[in-house]
């Protein structure tokens, strides 16, 4: 026996490991399929007629199935086991990969991307349950710096890898690659997953809340169709009556839940969540700031393609040092910097963003469309780097103190709040952005006009004002966590590695070793 659960300890040691790699590679999946349509729109629009708006629903429908879909997912993972909601979910998604690179239509393509945002909330919201339950906490900092530096590349190689992908026009298909290549690495994810990612649930049998889904689903809907469509539309009164009934929905949704937590106990948002310091804190800084990266990566995009004309390869390489930086910071953050520095340094990355903002205010300004890559760089190590300070450490501080059968939960709401949060700042291009420079046409040709002018430089520092601002509320935000986030004792985390050892492997029926998760 002495002999035995260290041996079968080691195997689930490196068991999680490999499911980790697993799981982080289905997170940059999604997060690479949520920017990698941005670059290649010119591509896609000559291929299907498609018009501006249609191509506006090609990354919208994503988001807003992406957003709706993720609190369920994550209670459906809690009640019927993470493992089999994840596999569930990179099954659909690469199924409807295929579906976007085959689409024949518009109308296809939107509709496949629909399901892909989807699959997405199936999949995603089971990655950062299945760390918080299957690593301990002396363990999660490091994995969660992973997760954030993963995040931060992710946000950044799309456009890339969208560009290379297009521009090289492999086998003459255009723009299709870029869903296409999800295909070898779904399956790799599906076959490995498999075998190496252990299943978890929530102890306590739960049901799913389908009253509370359909009223988060309406309440989120009202609010996010009208951001998005609103200025196609020339921003109609039933948009804003929409978005104000919308918040009247989820209030209706809160009461609900409090109802079902004392009916049953199995609600679809533990409402309890929110008395957890951290996590409520972390929550409006995500909203935040999600809301000003989303809103920046557009104008971005669109400042480099339309403003100055670069072809998508020149835009993705400019990306660079942006994504660089970001990794880099990223890792520093976690593993040296808040250790010994605490709050300050996610303080420290809204403060460097905001500066590298400014600096590209100036530079946008001074050299209007002269701007070059290696001038924009300065600003992109900023902002790249201050946004590594922030993606990594946040997602430790609001998981933290999360009870691991609320894990799944509580990552769909911290999932969602970032995606609503990107909506918001799509929303506010509208304002931000295309009131200023005077809108896009249909088919991009007025676009292109338009960036070449004196309004395409004030529209794009006008929304890089907008961006600054958020992120000095940010910064504001963020004096409400903790100076530290709290450390087991020393005795804890002896114990917790001691049952960690003495469970480490069970096995079933067919003998082999199966990792037991520890919380």
């Amino acid at each position: 026996m002495t002999t035995t659960v260290p041996a079968a300890a080691e195997a689930a040691d490196r068991r999680r490991w490999t499911a980790l790699a697993v799981v982080l590679t289905a997170t940059f999946m999604d997060l690479v399929d949520a920017t990698i349509v941005n670059i290649a729109i010119p591509s896609i629009q000559r291929d299907t007629g498609a018009t501006f708006s249609a191509v506006q629903w090609v990354t919208a429908g994503y988001a807003l199935a992406f957003a709706i879909g993720l609190i369920t997912g994550g209670r459906l993972g809690d009640i019927y086991g993470r493992k089999k909601l994840f596999l569930l979910g990179m099954g659909g998604f690469t199924v409807a990969s295929a579906l976007c690179g085959l689409a024949v239509s518009p109308g296809m393509l939107v509709g496949a991307r629909v399901l892909q945002g989807a699959m997405a909330a199936l999949m995603v919201p089971q990655v950062l349950a299945i760390i918080h339950v299957s690593f301990p906490a002396r363990e999660r900092g490091k994995v969660f710096g992973m997760f954030g530096a993963v995040i931060g590349l992710g946000a950044v190689c799309g456009p890339l890898i969208g560009a290379l992908l297009t521009e090289g026009d492999l086998f003459g298909l255009a723009w299709r690659p870029i869903f296409l290549i999800n295909l070898p690495v779904g399956i790799a994810g599906i076959l490995l997953g498999r075998r190496f990612i252990g299943e978890s649930k929530a102890p306590a049998a739960l049901r799913l809340d389908l009253v509370g889904t359909a009223l988060a689903t309406v309440g989120l809907l009202l609010i996010l169709y009208p951001l998005t469509q609103g200025r196609e539309s020339g921003w109609p009164v039933w948009g804003f009556v929409s978005m104000a009934a919308g918040p009247l929905v989820l209030a209706v949704f809160v009461r609900y839940e409090r109802a079902k937590t004392r009916k049953d106990g199995s609600p679809l948002v533990e409402l309890s969540l929110f008395r957890v310091k951290t996590f409520a804190a972390g929550v409006g800084v995500q909203l935040t700031f999600g809301a000003a990266s989303g809103l920046f990566f557009l104008v971005w995009t669109l400042h480099m393609q339309l403003g100055l004309g670069w072809g998508p390869l020149h835009a993705g390489l400019t990306g660079v040092p942006f994504s660089v930086a970001c990794s880099a910071a990223a890792g520093m953050s976690v593993q040296k910097l808040v250790p010994r520095f605490g709050r300050k340094v996610l303080q420290a990355g809204a403060l460097i963003m905001f500066s590298g903002a400014l600096l590209y205010i100036w530079e946008a300004g001074h050299y209007g469309t002269a701007l070059q890559s290696w001038q924009m760089a300065p600003a992109m190590v900023l902002l790249g780097g201050g946004m590594g300070l922030i993606v990594a450490p946040i997602t430790n501080s609001v998981l933290s103190e999360v009870p691991a059968q609320h894990s799944g939960s509580a990552s769909g709401i911290f999932n969602t709040t970032g995606q609503l949060g990107m909506a918001m700042g799509l929303g506010l291009s509208s304002v931000a952005f295309f009131e200023v420079v005077g809108g896009p046409g249909e088919t991009g040709g007025a676009a292109a006009g338009a960036a070449l002018g004196a309004g395409f430089i004030d529209a794009t520092a006008n929304a890089l004002w907008w961006v600054s601002g958020g992120l000095v509320l940010v910064f504001g935000l963020l004096f409400l966590l903790p100076r530290r986030v709290r450390t087991q004792s020393a005795a804890a985390e002896v114990a917790e590695a001691t049952s960690a050892a003495e469970a480490g492997a069970a096995v079933d029926e067919t003998g082999k070793e199966q990792p037991v998760l520890v919380s």
